[in-house]
């Protein structure tokens, strides 16, 4: 069913949901067994079963990727602008699967589900997953839909961390791999990053050690800080200045500590927002998740080493404005894909939407995947 407003868009969607009835052994080295995976497709499976791609998403991210819920949805899924008819991610010929990961609070099983065995929910005792424990769900997911190999596996940010550990992973399962805005490591800035936002959430008086759902409450203030830190890092100076400016919300100063400038209602609308959709236990636990992802790390920090069995073609994108996951980050993924001599595209966007870009409608990038997209 086509959405009234686009034309282009996969309509009307219906996420989905299976168990996983095996065990899935951790990083961390604990076990977790029958988990639920929530997920959705767009597109139609072809008999070869072999015209699906996967999308990986970012921290807050989600399975609902493209299409609406609802005829009255305000706003459709998170990558709509990428994936529909005719779009870069093209519906017409591929079939598209995106999922909600291991842990996250949409459905899939993680802090906020209940724990079969004990009947409470996991809260705080949900074990800490990685990147690798991700990939190798997905692909239980994968088998799941009869899906031997992914013609492309494609995110940006924490996504493009799972793109490019798919092709380290399980090399004869994907053929392409599209890594957007990402790094093969996090810089200690952006581990920073991270801990003061995990520190925000664990110090709230509401936290209770993570026990907060049994309490009736929410972490509310330390999940609104997390997020508006956050935030402030996806966006670059230049989309703030443009945006926002100094502008004053009420057009003169109160001198006092409500909010004086635009810019602050903003970062205050979207923590609010943000609370009443997400998890304080997921958002820590996908914070770790990005502080722990290094693949070079078991080769000696040789990225090239870790990258050699590789079979899949690469695109690596980057975005000038993007500091967050600047594009020297990207360069060296690149660099390492061509001493292991590997296939590899790279393109470095302009764009002043800082790390957000991989999400906006800008030509250059939309046009970028689609080229590459025909020839997969």
């Amino acid at each position: 069913m086509q959405n009234k407003l686009d034309k282009n868009s996969v309509g009307i969607v219906s996420p989905s949901s299976v168990e996983i009835k095996q065990s899935l052994e951790l990083d961390c080295g604990k076990t977790i067994e029958n988990f639920c995976l929530v997920y959705e497709t767009y597109g139609k499976l072809n008999k070869e079963k072999n015209n699906a791609i996967l999308i990986c998403h970012a921290l807050s991210g989600d399975h609902h990727a493209a299409g609406y819920h609802d005829i009255n949805d305000k706003k459709p899924g998170w990558w709509d602008v990428c994936i529909g008819p005719n779009k870069p991610f093209d519906t017409n010929k591929f079939f598209i699967v995106s999922l909600n990961n291991l842990g996250g609070c949409m459905g899939s099983t993680g802090p906020n589900t209940l724990d079969k065995k004990t009947g409470n929910e996991y809260g705080p005792d949900f074990p800490i997953v990685t990147v690798n424990d991700w990939v190798n769900s997905q692909k239980l997911l994968a088998d799941y839909l009869g899906i031997n190999a992914w013609a492309c596996v494609i995110g940006g940010s924490l996504g493009g961390m799972q793109a490019l550990q798919w092709a380290i992973s399980y090399p004869d399962k994907i053929r392409n791999s599209i890594i957007i805005a990402a790094a093969a490591k996090l810089s200690a800035q952006n581990i920073a990053f991270n801990e003061v936002a995990r520190q925000s959430i664990i110090t709230d008086p509401e936290f209770h050690d993570g026990h907060y759902n049994k309490f009736g409450v929410i972490p509310k203030r330390g999940l609104s800080i997390a997020r508006m830190l956050g935030h402030i890092t996806y966006l670059s100076d230049d989309s703030m200045r443009q945006k926002f400016g100094r502008d004053l919300r009420e057009g003169k100063l109160h001198f006092g500590y409500d909010v004086d400038f635009q810019v602050e209602s903003y970062l205050r609308y979207q923590a609010q927002a943000f609370v009443e959709r997400f998890d304080a236990n997921t958002y820590l636990l996908m914070t770790k998740a990005l502080d722990y992802f290094d693949p070079a790390k078991e080769h000696g920090g040789d990225l090239s080493k870790a990258l050699e069995n590789t079979k899949s073609r690469f695109l690596v994108l980057s975005f000038t404005s993007d500091w967050r996951f600047s594009s020297s980050r990207s360069h060296e993924i690149v660099k390492s894909l061509v001493r292991a001599r590997k296939s590899v595209s790279y393109s470095e966007i302009e764009a002043n939407h800082g790390h957000d870009a991989f999400l906006m409608p800008i030509p250059q990038y939309l046009g970028v995947l689609k080229n590459f997209m025909e020839n997969v």
